[in-house]
C-alpha cells in the first residue's frame, strides 16, 4: 500500500484494525473524537464490534469483559477520561487481561482544556490504579511510528497478558501526515489463549475463571511477585529510545518524547546553524523507561535538559536514570501551551553561559 495522507486519530483507528482489533468500546472526548468516529463506521465493514458506551467507566469494563473472552480489544480517551478508566485498568492488570488503550492527552487537572499536553506522564508511568501495577506504555513522535506501535501493541498485550497504553497528545491526534499502513512491524509468538472464558475449557472438564480477588494474603503476594517478574521481563526486553545527534559527544543532551521531541529537533538544528552541538535522548517507551540510553552516555556529557509539555513529570525518571552523573535542568510549558523552538534555544544558551 502506498503512503496516504491521514489525520492522526483516524490513522490510529485504521492501524488498530490492521493490528487485529476485534472490538472497540469507548466514549467521546476531545481531542480524540475522530478515532471512535472512524471506527464506528469501519469496524462493521470488517465484521468487528464497535460500542459507544454510556461512560468511560462502562467502556473500560466492557473492555475487561471482551478481553476475558480472548478478543483483541481497544479503548481510547483523553486525560480525564483515562483517569476514570483507571479502576478498570487496575482490574485488567490484576486479572492479567490484554488490551490496548490510546490516550490522546490534553491539559488538566480536572477537565482542564482541550489543547495538547504531556501532563499525564505520572498517570501513565505510575498509574492511577491501586496495587503494585504497571502498564507497558509507549509515546511515539510521528504518525508513522504511532501507526506501527498501535499495530504491534495488540500482540504485545497478548504476549504479556497486560494492558498496553499508547500516549500521544492533541497535536499528534489532530495533525495530518503521510503513513504506510502496511509497513512491517515486529511480531510476537503468542501462545493460545487457553485461559480465556469462552466455554471451551468446560468441554475438557475444566472451568476458566477470571478474577483479581485473592483473599489469602500469601496467594495475593505470590500473584504480585509473578506480575513483578512480568514487569522485569518488560524492562529487559522493551526499552525503546532514539539517540539524536550524539556522534559529537555533546556536553548538553536534551531529553524529550512525543511532540516535544519534534520541537526539540528543530532547536537542535537551529543551534547547529550557530555552531552549537546538542544531542537528544528520545524515550519511545515510558514504561519501561529507557535506562540503557543514559548508561551509554559519553563522559563528555555534563548536562541533561529535560523538555516537557508539563511541569516536570518526567524529571524524576531522568534524575533516576542519570544516577547523579549529570547536572539536570528543566524547561516546560503547561496548560496546553506548546513551546516555541526559540524558547529551547534560549534555555540551552543560558545553561552554556552559566557553565562558563
Amino acid at each position: 500500500m502506498a503512503k496516504v495522507l491521514m489525520k492522526g486519530n483516524e490513522a490510529m483507528a485504521l492501524a488498530a484494525i490492521k493490528g487485529g482489533c476485534d472490538a472497540f468500546f469507548g466514549y467521546p472526548i476531545t481531542p480524540q473524537n475522530e478515532l471512535p468516529e472512524y471506527l464506528s463506521y469501519h469496524m462493521e465493514q470488517y465484521g468487528r464490534v464497535f460500542v459507544q458506551a454510556e461512560s468511560e467507566v462502562a467502556a473500560i469494563n466492557m473492555v475487561y469483559g471482551a478481553a476475558g473472552s480472548g478478543a483483541r480489544v481497544l479503548t481510547s480517551s483523553s486525560s480525564p477520561g483515562i483517569a476514570l478508566k483507571q479502576e478498570g485498568i487496575s482490574y485488567m492488570v490484576g486479572s492479567e487481561l490484554p488490551g490496548v488503550i490510546i490516550n490522546v492527552m490534553r491539559g488538566g487537572p480536572g477537565l482542564g482544556g482541550i489543547q495538547p499536553s504531556q501532563a499525564d506522564y505520572n498517570q501513565i508511568t505510575r498509574t492511577g490504579g491501586n496495587g503494585d501495577m504497571k502498564v507497558l506504555s509507549f509515546a511515539p513522535e510521528n504518525l508513522q511510528e504511532t501507526v506501527n506501535i498501535v499495530k504491534e501493541s495488540f500482540a504485545l498485550a497478548d504476549y504479556y497478558r497486560n494492558p498496553v497504553m499508547i500516549a500521544v497528545d492533541g497535536l499528534l491526534g489532530q495533525m495530518m501526515e503521510p503513513v504506510d499502513m502496511d509497513q512491517p512491524v515486529e511480531t510476537r509468538e503468542v501462545p493460545p489463549k487457553d485461559w480465556a472464558a469462552t466455554g471451551e475449557a468446560a468441554k475438557r472438564g475444566k472451568r476458566n475463571t477470571i478474577v483479581s480477588l485473592h483473599l489469602d494474603p500469601y496467594k495475593l503476594e505470590e500473584h504480585n511477585l509473578n506480575l513483578q517478574a512480568k514487569y522485569t521481563k518488560m524492562i529487559e526486553n522493551e526499552q525503546r529510545y532514539e539517540l539524536i545527534n550524539m556522534d559529537s559527544e555533546p556536553e548538553i543532551v536534551l531529553v524529550a518524547y512525543g511532540s516535544m521531541a519534534r520541537i526539540a529537533r528543530s532547536a537542535i538544528d537551529a543551534l547547529k546553524d550557530e555552531g552549537i552541538e546538542v544531542g537528544m535522548i528520545r524515550p519511545i517507551s515510558l514504561f519501561p523507561y529507557p535506562q540503557k540510553a543514559f548508561d551509554a552516555l559519553s563522559e563528555k556529557t555534563k548536562t541533561l535538559l529535560t523538555l516537557e509539555m508539563s511541569l516536570g513529570q518526567m524529571l524524576q525518571d531522568v534524575r533516576l536514570a542519570s544516577n547523579g552523573k549529570h547536572r539536570i535542568e528543566f524547561f516546560g510549558r503547561t496548560g496546553g501551551v506548546v513551546p516555541e523552538t526559540d524558547e529551547i534555544v534560549s534555555k540551552v544558551k543560558a545553561i552554556m553561559k552559566e557553565a562558563v
